[in-house]
């Protein structure tokens, strides 16, 4: 799959690998880059993300490439008995630990490390799982989607929060042109890793973007699958079932 294969820096080491040194250099800015990226939206479509999952009452959730632990202190308005964050950015995850500390929910939210495609926490132990613009970075897409699969609980809700590109062809053109020229620009500008953000436009340009994201969790045997595009089509969300 072309997605597997699109690497932040050029070189011999494991996608993940990669990813995680990426991250851990611009964890401290990526907040700011993130909303600035956004225009401040990203809040919003977690809200949008959360409230998918608010039908079945989750009472344990996974987030899958927590970051700084903004998907999992958004999980915490469900009311769970526990919410685990996982990621393979420690420096990524200091941060996050700091936010939860300071909002008191170290008794609700542990962060640790942990990679989609090897977790391996039990069978069926997970009522929901999120994923905030992490499936990009899955260093094998179907194998990290089926071990999520395994861990979820029959029934358990999967939603998905990921980067798009609009299906409409005028905002298409017009998004294609921006986010790759502004992207690496305000990346380099923020970050001082012009790289990151390289890696952030070629992995988006090629990861299965809307039905075909969707066509893969169909061939993956997840439920109730659809998507819906947020704003212009710029992000997508990806919703199924086990």
């Amino acid at each position: 799959m072309q997605h597997d294969n699109v690497t932040p820096y050029k070189n011999t080491d494991p996608k993940k690998e990669q990813v995680a040194k990426m991250f851990d250099t611009i964890a401290k800015r990526y907040d700011r880059i993130n909303t600035i990226l956004s225009f401040g939206g990203h809040k919003n479509w977690r809200k949008k993300c959360v409230s998918l999952l608010k039908t079945k009452q989750p009472k344990i959730i996974l987030d899958v490439a927590t970051g700084t632990g903004d998907f999992a202190i958004a999980c915490a308005d469900l009311k769970p008995e526990k919410i685990t964050g996982i990621d393979i950015s420690e420096g990524m995850m200091q941060l996050g630990r700091e936010k939860v500390k300071d909002l008191s929910l170290n008794k609700l939210i542990t962060l640790e490390y942990g990679n989609a495609e090897t977790l391996d926490f039990a069978d069926n132990t997970f009522d929901a799982i999120v994923v905030g613009f992490g499936v990009r970075n899955f260093e094998n897409l179907e194998k990290g989607l089926l071990n999520l699969q395994r861990i979820l609980k029959p029934g358990g809700q999967i939603v998905i929060l990921e980067t798009s590109f609009p299906e409409n062809k005028f905002f298409k053109g017009v998004y294609n042109v921006g986010f790759s020229i502004l992207t690496p620009l305000i990346g380099k500008v923020f970050s001082q890793d012009k790289k990151a953000y390289d890696y952030l436009t070629n992995s988006v340009k090629a990861f299965p973007h809307n039905q075909n994201f969707v066509n893969i969790l169909n061939k993956l045997n997840y439920k109730n699958t659809y998507y819906k595009g947020l704003g212009i089509g710029s992000v997508a969300i990806y919703y199924a079932e086990k």
